[in-house]
């Protein structure tokens, strides 16, 4: 290929993605009435970085591909970190090129992203921390590296529970923030990091308020503008974007104050749950509350499991600190990578309850092993605990989009007929 012809196949991606985006935008902002005020930052934010190709923050900015990647190690090195992951079918697409065409949609958008021209909110990435939840991820750690990124991976252990798998862990945490001044040029000390953690703790406990504002009766907000608040955290400046979801936090505050619904009264109360989803793909909770639903909770690694657990420090010593935002990390994480699923049974049950939800949506990625290997075990205990659920494998592409919306709806329909039957 030409260097022309691979300009105008860049330029020709990009239009493309663009566009993939704004769609997603306007379902999102035009297909549902009375969206909070306090959104329109957040549609304004995607409009402009995913549209417009508009930079979002400066300094050296470090990749990652998975909430696993300990944030606060990174800024308080002096570096910024983004998370990779993508949602875009266009992207997913550039990526197939590098990986078979039944891998994980996620791991090839985000490898499409990094072999495409980077758009103006990833220029200046100084690398990248791939973390080896999965054959997939680690092997596109190789790709990364081939397509000459500087690569650090972060190797998670296979279990959490041991003493052995918590001490691995706390290693591989200590050897990412002795790397760390490689890919930020910046160093760790003591108060830089005391001031990171207290940086992104202001930021838990904003979000902590808005994850408990969903539970609330009638629904305060509509599950397709969570997900977009926490997709928002991959990329945005961290001050902005607490700000953003502290002014949301008042707002919704106010809507519970004067009895404000933002569904229908009687629609199913959902927890959505499996591979997560990632802006611009947000195709099946759009086509769960088009369906009359609400998604009022979430157990995933793009909303709820990022931001939720805050670091507990007993010593404000370097190391002390470090393996504090290790065990952050690694003994809340109920990720399906680990040999036992119990924690991440407990937690569904415990949100099913807390957040009295009338039935589960599963979504998996096709290609995503781990996902798809769990699903009859979460399906047997959500069974056993009288919580009906609805299993969805999905992919990228928008060519299932009317069979998948033919079985939301359905699933809708009978969570309504089951609530009018137990009355």
């Amino acid at each position: 290929m030409s260097e022309t012809q691979h300009l105008r196949r860049q330029e020709l991606t990009a239009k493309q993605h663009a566009r993939e985006a704004a769609e997603t935008l306007t379902r999102l902002e035009d297909g549902f009435p009375d969206n909070p005020e306090a959104m329109s930052y957040f549609y304004d934010l995607f409009r402009r970085t995913f549209c417009e190709n508009e930079p979002v923050q400066t300094g050296p900015l470090v990749g990652t591909t998975c909430i696993q990647v300990p944030d606060e190690l990174v800024r308080a090195a002096g570096g910024v970190p983004v998370r990779l992951c993508n949602g875009a079918h266009t992207m997913d697409q550039v990526g197939a090129e590098f990986m078979p065409s039944k891998s994980c949609p996620l791991v090839k958008a985000t490898l499409g992203v990094l072999h495409s021209d980077l758009p103006e909110w990833l220029k200046g990435l100084k690398g990248v921390v791939n973390v080896t939840t999965c054959d997939q991820k680690r092997k596109a750690g190789s790709l990364m590296e081939e397509g000459g990124y500087a690569v650090h991976h972060l190797e998670i252990p296979p279990a959490k529970d041991s003493e052995p798998a918590r001490n691995y862990w706390r290693e591989s945490v200590r050897d990412f923030a002795k790397a760390l001044p490689e890919l930020t040029g910046g160093k760790l000390t003591r108060r830089s990091l005391r001031d990171a953690i207290l940086e992104n703790g202001r930021a838990q406990q904003a979000y902590r308020r808005f994850h408990r504002l969903r539970r609330e009766k009638p629904a305060l907000l509509l599950g397709k503008d969570a997900f977009l608040v926490g997709n928002a955290f991959f990329f945005d400046d961290l001050d902005r974007w607490t700000e953003a979801v502290e002014a949301l936090v008042a707002e919704l505050e106010q809507r519970h104050a004067d009895g404000f619904s933002a569904a229908q009264k009687r629609a199913p109360r959902i927890l959505f749950t499996g591979s997560p989803p990632v802006f611009p793909n947000l195709k099946v909770p759009l086509l769960i509350e088009q369906a009359g639903g609400v998604i009022v909770a979430d157990e995933t690694c793009s909303s709820n499991r990022m931001l939720y657990d805050a670091v507990t420090v007993d010593e404000w010593n370097l190391y002390d600190m470090v393996d504090a935002v290790a065990d952050r990390y690694l003994k809340p994480c109920t990720c399906p990578i680990f040999t036992s699923d119990a924690d991440r049974k407990r937690r569904l049950l415990e949100m099913a309850k807390e957040f009295q939800v009338d039935g589960v949506v599963y979504q998996t990625f096709a290609g995503c092993q781990v996902f798809e290997m769990e699903h009859r075990s979460i399906n047997q205990t959500l069974d056993a605990a009288g919580i009906p659920s609805l299993y969805v494998e999905t992919d990228y592409s928008p060519d299932d989009v009317g069979q998948l919306s033919t079985r939301v709806e359905a699933f809708i329909e009978s969570l309504k007929t089951r609530r009018r039957r137990a009355r």
